[in-house]
């Protein structure tokens, strides 16, 4: 034996549950209230990290509309989460924060908060009655895979650790914010031992812009390395003049359209903010899985933004012809149609001098100005990943095909959600049907001996 290898503490469980995001700790509640001995492990100091922290602003936890259109956000995998989210969803998971002390409250745009915004008085209740319910602890324990034996190997505090555990839920997180404790980590390992996971890709996320400004020699420069051979330089990001002046601010009270060329379309009206490189947040989010497959395709991805969208192309048009006299352009957008800030700063930014002093093309642009986008920011900045432990895998309890006694939930499996209270939603979900699960597979295996024997 390598000496430098150090010899692993030997511990023994009824369940292990590996991770303490809403999936983790949802489903060792639900195999607590089956009455078993559940004892959970994570790789971070606390549990609920990225819940706390996804809290700050107010917990968005679940949406109000109609169930059929609330499982439609979920997109391809929309079959496989609607079983789960009927059995636990939208109107179940106000009933079971109630339960925990905590009253909710439907915000104007549908979406369902604690009544008094915050994430922590939830999670103490929770810890609270997951305690007096038996579950028992163990941080800084980080998951490494399984020993030649089948238990589990956890590195600790005080080295590598050895637990057998009968049953085990596994909920890892997928691959944002890894401060948090969502690393991803945990996906070579799954794929060592054979397990099916697809590629981990940033979900909810902001994009970089190509860069418009006409830059002196920049025809001739492709032209010589394209004949050179070599693939042209793509730039990103603003001008450094926008740049330093905007990034920050927000596009409010705009619209974005986009239709990919594989026939999925998007059109919504909402904010977002511009970045050092590009831009990010809310509406940007709504649309980023359609904008992020495009660019796999193809590369890029152009959306058209919306301006103003209150305004008829019609009356922008009328607007931008009316005589300004002494007036600068920016002076008269500003009087004619309230266009300033960086609304009049992204016209410039993407327009060159003649289309900026062409009325039609200009109105045009005002209601419809193409913005091309060409690749993600990093994983690590994403709210959420698609991509993760394959549904084909599973079996309807969310347990690995090739390794019996091993349950899978939360964003390490493959699906994907707009923020709104869809990821809270799914993410309980599935701990509930994991925890569910194997605490059936545990009882139909404790009938199977006592019937041998």
């Amino acid at each position: 034996m390598n000496e430098s290898i150090p010899v692993p503490l030997q511990r023994a469980c009824e369940v292990a549950v590996v991770g303490g995001g809403p999936a983790g700790l949802m489903a060792a509640e639900e195999l607590a209230r089956a009455g078993r001995a559940v004892h959970l492990f994570d790789a971070m100091p606390s549990v609920g990290r990225k819940f706390l922290l996804a809290g700050k602003g107010g917990l968005n936890l679940t949406h109000s509309e109609p169930f059929d259109i609330f499982v439609s956000r979920f997109g391809d995998r929309a079959p496989q989460l609607a079983p789960l989210l009927k059995e636990f969803g939208p109107d179940e998971l106000r009933v079971w924060a109630k339960a925990l002390g905590v009253d909710t409250f439907v915000g104007t745009s549908g979406r369902v908060f604690p009544a008094d915004m915050k994430a922590a008085p939830l999670l103490r209740a929770w810890l609270h009655r997951l305690r007096a319910m038996g579950v028992q602890f163990h941080m800084r324990h980080r998951w490494v895979g399984w020993t030649e034996e089948g238990a589990l190997r956890l590195e600790s505090p005080t080295g590598m650790v050895s637990v057998q555990a009968t049953a085990v839920v596994l909920a890892l997180g997928g691959a944002s914010w890894a401060r948090l404790g969502s690393d991803g980590a945990w996906v070579p390992v799954l794929e060592s031992y054979g397990m099916p996971v697809a590629r981990l890709r940033p979900a909810n996320c902001g994009f970089d812009v190509l860069l418009r400004a006409a830059l002196a020699g920049e025809t001739r420069r492709e032209f010589l390395q394209e004949l050179m051979g070599q693939p042209p330089v793509v730039q990103t990001g603003w001008t450094p003049h926008f740049a330093q002046r905007h990034a920050g601010q927000p596009f409010k009270s705009v619209a974005i359209t986009f239709t990919g060329r594989d026939g999925r379309s998007f059109s919504r009206r909402g904010e977002f903010v511009a970045t050092a490189t590009g831009v990010e947040g809310s509406l940007v989010y709504a649309v980023s899985a359609l904008l992020r497959d495009e660019i796999e395709a193809h590369g890029s991805a152009i959306f058209y933004l919306d301006l103003l969208p209150d305004h008829s192309p019609e009356r922008v048009l009328v607007e931008v012809r009316h005589p300004r006299g002494s007036r600068s352009l920016t002076s008269h957008l500003k009087s004619r149609l309230g266009l300033d800030g960086i609304k009049m700063a992204i016209l410039h930014e993407q327009l060159d001098k003649a289309q900026m002093n062409d009325p039609v093309a200009l109105a045009q642009a005002i209601k419809a100005l193409p913005v091309t986008v060409v690749a993600t920011r990093p994983l690590d900045e994403a709210i959420s990943t698609a991509g993760g432990v394959a549904f084909d895998g599973l079996n309807t309890q969310q347990m690995a095909r090739g390794r019996p006694g091993v349950f899978c939930a939360g964003e390490m499996l493959d699906w994907e959600a707009p923020t709104g209270g869809y990821l809270m939603t799914a993410s309980l979900a599935t701990g509930v049907r994991a925890g569910r699960g194997a605490a059936a597979w545990l009882h139909a295996r404790e009938v199977s001996a006592a019937t041998v024997s």
